[in-house]
């Protein structure tokens, strides 16, 4: 996914569209995937939501004057709703999403860079750019970098698929992992000269 909408496809997944040769407001932040694997969902900054294949639109904040820009999105695991995040940490819920809170009203240290869902949808994550996590709804504080002086920027996080609630990785932008909870180190890129930064994660299934 790129800043203008355009959609590259990989592997077994297939391509259903994209925001490239539309004219945007504002550029494309992230993407969420439809749990069939037959539809996604672009963010741009401004929280319009564009959806594609499989995904339905359920609303977006396109309209409306955020505080902060809209960084990042995630889908409820019925595929019937997703949740928007803002920089400062403000959330917005759509669909069957439910809102279980966020830092919206809260002076932080850094700013939230992204966000991860609990594996029933009845909670979610927000991670700060110092690495700092906020847990809401069912999620479990499993631990945080906030405390510690990283190398690069936090930029991502992904959740475990546990039924338990129990852990996440966050990631910096150097490519340097980090795991908590159930959450295994696999390797990281934080010892290798990258030629760009690192701007996301995905779990394997």
């Amino acid at each position: 996914m790129a800043s203008d909408g355009g959609v590259f496809a990989f592997g077994d997944a297939q391509f259903f569209g994209s925001t490239g040769g539309t004219r945007l407001n504002q550029p494309v932040v992230g993407m969420a995937a439809t749990p069939s694997g037959n539809g996604y969902w672009l963010v741009a900054s401004d929280g319009g939501v564009f959806a594609f294949g499989d995904a339905q639109f359920f609303g977006s904040t396109g309209a409306i004057r955020l505080n902060q820009p809209v960084v990042g999105m995630a889908a409820t695991p019925s595929r019937d709703g997703y949740w928007l995040v803002a920089s400062d940490g403000g959330v917005f819920a759509f669909g069957d999403a439910q809102f279980f809170g966020s830092t919206g009203g809260t002076r932080l240290n850094q700013p939230v860079v992204g966000m991860a869902p609990t594996v029933n949808g009845r909670g979610y994550w927000l991670t700060a750019s110092d690495g700092g996590v906020f847990a809401f709804g069912d999620a479990v504080f499993r631990g945080s970098t906030g405390s510690i002086r990283l190398n690069s920027p936090v930029v991502g996080m992904a959740a475990t698929p546990s039924p338990l609630v129990a852990g996440y990785w966050l990631v910096a932008a150097d490519g340097g992992v980090f795991a908590f909870g159930d959450a295994r180190f696999s390797g990281s890129t934080g010892a290798i000269r990258l030629n760009r930064p690192m701007v996301g994660m995905a779990p394997a299934p």
